[in-house]
């Protein structure tokens, strides 16, 4: 067997930190967390972020296919917390063949409550008083509580709802730039994600990227360069249609400007999609001019590799 310095003197930029996501806790992902691990492993990763998606924690933010599983806003909530108790044992079970980076993705939801709440699954410890979670991703999923990564007809009901796809786009950038300055986020995820529903709601994409709306995603960037985030190169975007990974070009041309950090995720939510597209994503920072990762070990210490 391949020992863990062999493979990180191979490929030490090998890493994702926003992904994992499997089937016992995730209505939309499928495998088991080992079946998970097995093929990070086996897609070379030395070191493997898993960032379990946070409950929501009102009824009323519960997914359509949770609805269609007959899952209660209770099973969610429930699911997370075994999750708390697995991974960490998990991860000790791999330790010998993969360092697994305990996380988990935040919500933003509800507006009123999330942030005590994901800071509360933050400082959340082990029975050995060292914290649970290695690091975490925050993410914006919903505008004005409206869920843009799911539905088109969703999408555009928060487009409408925020006065135009250049309101949106704003209106998105801004709750990011607040998300970051309030929870402090190890990672920052899938940063553009708002242009995933743009063209099946029939918007021409430059609407999303006016002087207004640049903008806003400046202020994003840099309430992460000022609280040390990491931003998420996520290959999702490529297997989701888009032709280019999150972020777009335009907005790593910014981020490199403002010395903001990056690190790679598969956003993976069963075993077909760990590993994915990572090469090609070392190829597209480096033409974008970026020329190294940022990662997380477990215990929170911080490597930088050059890619």
């Amino acid at each position: 067997m391949t020992g863990l310095s062999e493979r990180r003197s191979v490929q030490p930029w090998m890493v994702s930190l926003h992904g994992g996501h499997s089937s016992a806790y995730c209505d939309h992902a499928a495998d088991s967390l080992r079946d998970i691990l097995d093929a990070a492993i086996a897609a070379g990763y030395h070191s493997f972020g898993v960032s379990e998606h946070a409950p929501r924690s009102e009824a009323r933010f519960l997914y359509p296919n949770e609805h269609e599983l007959g899952w209660t806003l209770e099973k969610t909530i429930s699911d997370f917390d075994q999750y708390m108790i697995d991974l960490p044992a998990i991860a000790a079970e791999y330790a010998d063949r993969l360092d697994v980076i305990c996380g988990f993705e935040a919500e933003v939801v509800p507006a009123s409550t999330y942030v005590e709440k994901m800071l509360d699954f933050r400082r959340r410890s082990r029975p050995n008083g060292k914290p649970l979670f290695d690091f975490f991703v925050g993410s914006v999923h919903f505008v004005n509580e409206i869920q843009i990564d799911g539905e088109v007809e969703d999408w555009v009901k928060a487009m409408e709802a925020c006065g135009g796809p250049e309101a949106l786009a704003t209106a998105y950038y801004d709750e990011i730039a607040t998300m970051v300055d309030a929870l402090k986020p190890d990672v920052v995820g899938h940063l553009d994600l708002i242009k995933r529903n743009v063209l099946l709601a029939g918007i021409e994409g430059w609407t999303l990227q006016t002087a207004k709306a640049r903008a806003a995603a400046d202020r994003a960037l840099e309430a992460i360069k000022a609280n040390d985030g990491i931003l998420d190169l996520n290959t999702a975007g490529w297997r989701k249609g888009l032709g280019e990974p999150y972020p777009a070009p335009w907005i790593i041309e910014r981020a490199v400007k403002m010395d903001v950090s990056f690190c790679f995720g598969d956003d993976s939510h069963r075993i077909s999609h760990v590993g994915e597209g990572v090469a090609a994503a070392r190829e597209y920072l480096l033409q974008n001019g970026v020329i190294s990762v940022t990662t997380v070990r477990q215990g929170g210490e911080r490597v930088v590799y050059l890619l």
